[in-house]
C-alpha cells in the first residue's frame, strides 16, 4: 500500500512524540508500504521568526512570506525538522532521508493568487508537481522519503506551502491509497466527541456550524481535494496515541476520523494502480 503520512509540526516538539512516530513509520516501511512523509512546524516556525525579530503576518490562514521569512522557512522545515524527524527513523531502524524542494526537483510550485493578486503572499506556493520517479527509486531501494512543505518554483526560487495543503496534493501526484493526518488532537470533534467518521458533504455543515475552526478546516478541506483526486480515504488521527499511525494505516478501526469520499469511485483506482 502506498500511505502519504502528514506529521503536524506540534508533534515534533517533544522527541517522545517523534520516537514513537519514527517506530510506526519504521514499522509500516518493512511491513512492505510504501510511504512518503511531509511534515508542517508552524509553532516551531513561529517561535524561531520571533527570536529573530520578524513579525508573522496571515491572510486566509496563510502565512504571509516576504524573501526573509522564505530564508527562514528553509531554515527550519528544511533543515532542523526535516533532519530531526529523518534521523529519528534512520535510528529506528529504517533508512530515510530529509528531501526538499530542489532535492532532485522533487515537489514543484506556482505562486499562490489571493484575490486575482499573484505573489501577494510573498513566497507562499502551491504545489504543482512531484518527481514521483525520485520517489520511486527511493522506495525500491527501501528509503523513506520525508519531505519539508517547500516547493521549487520555475523562477528558481524556493515556495512555502502549507503542509496541510501540500500533503493532499502529494497523495494525488503519487496515487496514495490512503492519507493520514497525524496531529496533535485526537480527530475532528464536536465539542468533546470524536467524530468517528466524516463524509465530504458533511463538511462544510461542520464548518458552517462552527464545530471545527482554524487548522481543522484546512485539514479537512484538503482531504476533500485528496478525495476527489483519487485517495480512496483520508484519515485524521491524535499522533500523541502510541499506535495511531499503524492502526489508521490497517484500514480496520482505530483512533480518530475517518474522511469518506462523496461516493466509492473504484475505476478510478483502478486507473491510478495500472499507471504505478
Amino acid at each position: 500500500m502506498r500511505l502519504l503520512v502528514k506529521i503536524a509540526g506540534a508533534l515534533l516538539e517533544r522527541d517522545e512524540h517523534v520516537q514513537t512516530i519514527a517506530r510506526q513509520i519504521t514499522e509500516l516501511a518493512r511491513a512492505g508500504h510504501e510511504l512518503l512523509v511531509v511534515h508542517g512546524g508552524g509553532k516551531i516556525f513561529t517561535a524561531t521568526l520571533v527570536r529573530m525579530g520578524i513579525e508573522s503576518k496571515f491572510v486566509n490562514g496563510l502565512r504571509v512570506t516576504d524573501r526573509e521569512t522564505r530564508d527562514a522557512a528553509i531554515m527550519v522545515f528544511g533543515g532542523l525538522l526535516n533532519k530531526k524527524l529523518a534521523g529519528a527513523i534512520s535510528l529506528s531502524g529504517q533508512p530515510a532521508v530529509g528531501i526538499s524542494a530542489t532535492d532532485a526537483a522533487c515537489f514543484l510550485a506556482e505562486p499562490m493568487q489571493v484575490d486575482e493578486q499573484t505573489g501577494s503572499l510573498g513566497f507562499v506556493g502551491y504545489l504543482t508537481e512531484v518527481n514521483v520517479d525520485f520517489l520511486r527509486s527511493l522506495w525500491r531501494e527501501g528509503i523513506v522519503p520525508v519531505a519539508s512543505c517547500l516547493g521549487l518554483g520555475a523562477d528558481g526560487e524556493i515556495y512555502n506551502i502549507n503542509a496541510d495543503h501540500m500533503a493532499a496534493a502529494a497523495a494525488e501526484f503519487i496515487h496514495a491509497d490512503r492519507l493520514i493526518y497525524l496531529t496533535d488532537v485526537a480527530g475532528v470533534l464536536d465539542g468533546e466527541k470524536v467524530l468517528r467518521a466524516v463524509r465530504g458533504t458533511e463538511i462544510e455543515e461542520l464548518i458552517r456550524r462552527n464545530k471545527v475552526s482554524g487548522g481543522m478546516i484546512l485539514k479537512l478541506e484538503a482531504a476533500k481535494r485528496a478525495l476527489a483526486g483519487g485517495v480512496s480515504e483520508v484519515r485524521i488521527v491524535g499522533g500523541t496515541h502510541p499506535r495511531a499511525l499503524v492502526a489508521a494505516a490497517s484500514g480496520g478501526r482505530c483512533p480518530g476520523t475517518r474522511v469518506l469520499p462523496l461516493v466509492h469511485q473504484p475505476a478510478a483506482r483502478a486507473a491510478h494502480g495500472a499507471s504505478r
